[in-house]
């Protein structure tokens, strides 16, 4: 079958779009759509019960796995706090390991070097290898993944796992799921009339919830704990010369465009927007393959961009590029509850 063409890509790309602001509007699921949403349930439903009754078999690797995970599709900030947890681990003198699907690259088996290509390895587990140091792997088997990883690295003593909540071929110690308090859950429908991969009776048999926003914390339900996280960041980098930094204010002006190609790009706007630059905004679709004719906004134009899409961008920066890193500011205690739930007896 031959491959889309780009255009073909951008267009059902748009379509997808669309379709995911009407799953976050306050409007009812589509009722055509309904009908299909019915059949992914019943079919998720049958999958999961053959896990459970060993017609499908999950496989436990040597050391404690945790699930950084979500119920929705797009972006809810599970690569930041996988990169916190990293990073919190490694300060306690763990040696953790990351799994990630790769989505981007070409599904096979790899660790990811920092200074790998995107278009092979992928933009997340890139930024993923660059952030946090850890080996990290790749590939759509998670469980030889792990494997590879093990073998390759002996001493890592936890694996973390940015997504696959629904990968259940992969036994984990435990479930950590990301809910983007801006967005909820929708309309509340299984995809593809509405953005859930699974109900949400689903939250209620994970191991903590991690709520990225300002909302309150309430008790959960079946004393399951939950934690806040927000997204902190102020300072730009430039991406030909990440020595360079800027504050916003040196940004501001006329003809200041903005890029996000990632799953929830009205969170990085709305990031921009609360430090106080007003800007031009251009959503594409997350893990986009950008070209430099796709950011050609005019030779006064200024950029800004996530640090996920420059990792992307880096090789035809202009000299006005900039992107924004993000840090997961996440509450005190989360660290030490994943390893008292980890602790294998």
């Amino acid at each position: 079958m031959p491959r889309s063409s780009p255009g073909a890509k951008l267009a059902w790309a748009g379509l997808a779009r669309r379709l995911q602001r009407r799953w976050y509007a306050e409007r009812p699921a589509p009722l055509v759509l309904l009908p299909l949403a019915g059949a992914f349930g019943v079919l998720t439903a049958l999958r999961r019960v053959a896990f459970g009754r060993g017609w499908l078999r999950s496989h436990r690797l040597p050391v404690p796995v945790v699930v950084v995970g979500n119920i929705t599709v797009g972006g809810t900030g599970k690569t930041p706090l996988v990169i916190w947890l990293a990073r919190w681990l490694i300060a306690q003198g763990r040696r953790p390991g990351i799994l990630t699907r790769g989505y981007g690259g070409h599904g096979e088996v790899a660790q990811v070097p920092p200074d790998g290509d995107p278009a092979r390895c992928g933009d997340e587990p890139l930024l993923l290898a660059r952030r946090t140091g850890v080996p990290v792997f790749t590939g759509r088997d998670r469980v030889a993944a792990g494997r590879a990883l093990l073998a390759a690295h002996p001493a890592t003593d936890m694996l973390l796992t940015d997504d696959g909540l629904q990968h259940l071929r992969l036994a984990r110690d435990l479930e950590i799921v990301v809910l983007d308090t801006a967005r909820g859950q929708g309309n509340g429908a299984l995809l593809p009339a509405g953005p859930l991969r699974e109900g949400p009776w689903r939250l209620e048999t994970v191991g903590a919830l991690v709520l990225n926003g300002e909302a309150a914390i309430s008790p959960a339900a079946g004393g399951i704990p939950r934690f806040r996280m927000r997204l902190e960041g102020s300072t730009f980098l430039h991406l030909r010369d990440p020595g360079k930094r800027a504050a916003p204010g040196a940004l501001a002006g006329p003809d200041l465009h903005a890029v996000a190609g990632i799953g929830n790009p009205e969170r990085f706007f709305a990031h921009l927007s609360a430090l106080g630059l007003r800007f031009t905004a251009h959503s594409f679709p997350d893990h986009h393959r950008f070209t430099a004719a796709d950011l050609d906004f005019g030779q006064s134009a200024r950029l800004v961009m996530t640090e996920k899409d420059a990792i992307k961008c880096g090789r035809f920066a202009a000299d006005n590029w900039w992107y924004l890193p993000v840090q997961a500011q996440v509450d005190d205690g989360l660290g030490e509850w994943v390893l008292r739930s980890t602790k294998r007896t």
